[in-house]
């Protein structure tokens, strides 16, 4: 077990004058309105987690673009802080499998672990089961690809479907479900959690919570409840450290999102702080060894 490293498990990246963010006109989002590099989180992620500092990524779309999946996968080919990418391709295309083959097979495809939607942003309450989306999770999941789940707290019922009818299909909980902990009402959303978390195949990202916070009056003890919801039901094995920087930027940062998991990680066995830390992500999405070697190795398939 190596002790010293960190593994942000879920940040976003993008360069505006090459590709659009179209849901950056958001004016909520103005702060964030601008390119961010693999530099800028190097420099702006400086703050240690239990002594550990990062020391690899995994990078995360934005947008419902095979083209900017392309881009990222071409990034992890050349950048040695990123060891893999969550993808976006379209689920619902009867063509989905070709296009992963594509991907798999074009430059930096070995960094392509697990494939993401906007689940949050669609209307049907059931989309996740729809024929062609489950066509299209197959083909996922028959190429060794995970998938990285996004919804918010009243859509949890979707997840925990997909757990029961994809019980060969890794998956991973992002932002923890998106509980509403501005209104501190998150009795339905911890039901809904110990549900899915009954699904051994699911694991669950502890990230994005500050921005589901007041995003200038949160403290630690407002993400505490959450946290202790997510150990319980989870525990350390299946849960994995992310920072959702840059959109993090919006209620405080990297850093100081750092220094609030390195406060709840307060009496945690060492082996418990690798897993989160760590360990989980690199098992998740078969991370090559991160034990502050250069970058000379592709991610394990």
């Amino acid at each position: 077990m190596n002790t010293s490293v960190l593994v942000d498990a879920h940040h976003h990246l993008w360069d505006l004058s090459h590709r659009p963010q179209p849901w950056l006109d958001d004016p909520d989002v103005a702060s964030i309105r601008r390119t961010f590099t693999p530099e800028d989180l190097r420099t702006t992620a400086t703050r240690p987690i239990a002594g550990r500092r990062l020391h690899a990524t995994v990078v995360v779309q934005c947008v419902a673009e095979v083209a900017e999946t392309e881009d990222l996968l071409a990034l992890a080919e050349q950048e040695p802080l990123i060891r893999a990418v969550v993808g976006w391709a379209d689920l619902t295309s009867p063509a989905i499998g070709d296009v992963l083959d594509r991907l798999i097979g074009g430059p930096g495809g070995v960094y392509l672990r697990s494939l993401r939607h906007l689940v949050q942003g669609e209307t049907d309450p059931d989309w996740l089961q729809r024929p062609d989306v489950e066509n299209g999770l197959g083909a996922a999941r028959d190429r060794g690809l995970r998938y990285d789940v996004l919804v918010r707290d009243h859509q949890l019922d979707q997840a925990i479907r997909l757990a029961e009818r994809f019980p060969d299909l890794p998956q991973v909980l992002d932002h923890a479900g998106k509980p509403d902990i501005a209104r501190q009402d998150i009795a339905d959303w911890e039901r809904r959690i110990r549900q899915l978390a009954g699904h051994p195949q699911v694991m669950c990202k502890v990230s994005g919570l500050i921005t589901e916070a007041d995003h200038t009056r949160w403290t630690t003890a407002d993400i505490r409840p959450v946290w202790d919801v997510l150990l319980s039901a989870f525990g350390p094995d299946r849960l994995m450290f992310g920072s959702d920087w840059p959109v993090a930027n919006l209620a405080g940062g990297w850093n100081r999102w750092a220094a609030t998991v390195d406060e709840l990680l307060t009496g945690w066995s060492e082996g418990d702080v690798h897993a989160l830390l760590a360990g989980t992500a690199g098992a998740f999405y078969g991370l090559a060894p991160v034990a502050g070697e250069g970058h000379t190795s592709a991610p394990t398939t």
